[in-house]
């Protein structure tokens, strides 16, 4: 596993030990996101729910994020999460909490925290992307026109809409679903 654009490119990042409880993007599918949502992230804020080895908050990053959240309750995904940060010296760039996703959208929603970008990569067996979105809208905590990736498997397919969010992308890629949504803004 490598980030594979920006400032640390080509940067091997930490894996888990086996894929039962930690399953990272693969760098190919981080990769289509990154063409999809656009090569640079430059000025950003993001978050990452679930995120297992932080590999798509680094990406970000790597790639101009100014602000990376992480989040995971697990403790060898927190593990991987500071190991990686470390190593790549993003520590001035990514915070990382140790709590679930839903009580960390919930609190950043109460600390009025925004982010462009939102990535959630829940175990698939959750079938949780909707109740993320509906979180997320919630919370208040994607700035209009923000955008949302939600990685299901493909026995979850997202809808077009979710509240605000409407589908811009949906990509199958293996046992895995991209679904990129952009949060839409009301005309007066």
């Amino acid at each position: 596993m490598r980030i594979v654009s920006g400032s640390a490119k080509g940067r091997v990042l930490a894996a888990p030990l086996s894929d039962d409880v930690i399953r990272p993007t693969a760098d190919r599918v981080r990769e289509t996101i990154f063409n999809v949502l656009g090569q640079r992230c430059d000025g950003l804020t993001v978050l990452d729910l679930f995120a297992g080895t932080g590999a798509l908050g680094l990406e970000a990053a790597s790639r101009g994020a100014v602000k990376v959240v992480l989040v995971d309750r697990g403790r060898e995904a927190l593990a991987l999460c500071r190991a990686n940060t470390d190593a790549l010296k993003f520590t001035d760039r990514v915070e990382i909490i140790a709590a679930d996703a839903i009580s960390t959208i919930k609190s950043l929603g109460l600390k009025k925290r925004v982010f462009e970008l939102v990535f959630a990569d829940p175990p698939y067996k959750h079938q949780a992307g909707v109740a993320l979105l509906e979180a997320l809208l919630a919370a208040k905590i994607v700035s209009p026109e923000g955008v949302a990736v939600i990685e299901t498997g493909e026995d979850e397919l997202l809808p077009e809409k979710v509240g605000a969010f409407e589908r811009i992308d949906q990509r199958e890629m293996g046992a895995t679903i991209v679904s990129i949504f952009r949060l839409t803004v009301e005309g007066p």
